[in-house]
């Protein structure tokens, strides 16, 4: 019994100190600066859907800002057009291809040369290779924007642990948070904080130094007008975060809405099937189990 106990007690401490003592003892000091805040996403949770609209807005920030230095190489042209994203019509989706200038070849004199996008071209990158890139930037090549959405995430701590996996509660949109912080967090650094030549201040990335300038500011970015010749939207370096952030989630995960959907119908599907099992083994076991009562007696006579 004593050794039992013992056994429990440890087996009781070792999942407290996996449970509790896998995330940081505080989410700051892991991540090395504030944790970005929750954005309410709409393609948050399980039954999430993407707002085409904001796809759409997401998509211009990214290409009148951002993909003059991020490429997005694993994104298609014809993407654009398909359900669940941005869901823009093929006509513009040719459109928009045949503006981007592709590298192509070789041709019959055995050349390369350029020639205008296809919708089934993937997004080509603004430099040649990564060392351009790299010269063009400070000394470091600006990440691709394909998956990035996927690859960004941080801890929130401890206490969140459990609840960011609970079923139907499951949150995985760090990487949208921490894009859209990111492009909020530009500020006058600490007066006790050294920002070396060529580097700025951002609270939200970890060592508060990073190489990018602040990217957008509000109003750089038209949208487009509603019905009363205002914008939508508000013009602002936070809607911008959100609408980008959005659009490369998308870009990460294109087939998401399908995967939640496909997802929800195995579940219901096998909470059907569990509860026909379950009727089906009582139907086939009653009888058995009458017989082996009925039994008893002559068996306690036996003995």
């Amino acid at each position: 019994m004593m050794m039992t106990c013992v056994l429990s007690t440890t087996a009781a401490v070792a999942l407290a100190a996996l449970l509790f003592g896998a995330a940081p003892a505080s989410a700051e000091d892991g991540h090395g600066g504030p944790i970005p805040g929750r954005v309410n996403w709409s393609f948050a949770g399980t039954f999430g859907r993407f707002d085409t609209a904001q796809l759409q807005r997401g998509f211009q920030v990214y290409k009148e800002v951002c993909s003059s230095c991020h490429s997005m190489k694993l994104v298609a042209f014809r993407n654009l057009a398909q359900e669940g994203g941005p869901h823009f019509s093929a006509a513009q989706v040719k459109a928009l291809a045949a503006t981007y200038q592709v590298k192509d070849g070789p041709n019959d004199a055995g050349e390369m040369f350029d020639r205008p996008g296809r919708p089934a071209d993937t997004f080509p990158p603004p430099f040649p290779n990564d060392q351009a890139a790299a010269a063009a930037n400070g000394g470091k090549a600006p990440p691709d924007f394909s998956v990035i959405a996927k690859a960004r995430t941080y801890s929130r701590g401890s206490l969140y642990f459990l609840t960011d996996w609970l079923p139907f509660v499951g949150y995985s949109e760090h990487g949208p948070d921490y894009i859209h912080a990111l492009l909020n967090g530009y500020e006058e650094p600490p007066k006790d904080f050294s920002v070396p030549d060529g580097g700025h201040y951002n609270k939200y990335y970890p060592g508060h130094i990073i190489a990018m300038p602040p990217p957008i500011t509000d109003g750089q970015v038209t949208y487009a007008k509603g019905e009363d010749g205002q914008p939508v939207v508000p013009e602002t370096v936070d809607q911008y975060g959100k609408d980008v952030s959005a659009f490369l989630m998308w870009a990460a995960e294109p087939h998401m809405m399908d995967r939640k959907a496909l997802g929800f119908r195995v579940i219901l599907f096998l909470i059907v099937m569990s509860g026909l099992l379950y009727y089906v083994k009582k139907k086939i076991w009653a009888d058995v189990g009458g017989e082996v009562h009925g039994l008893q007696p002559e068996l306690h006579k036996t003995f």
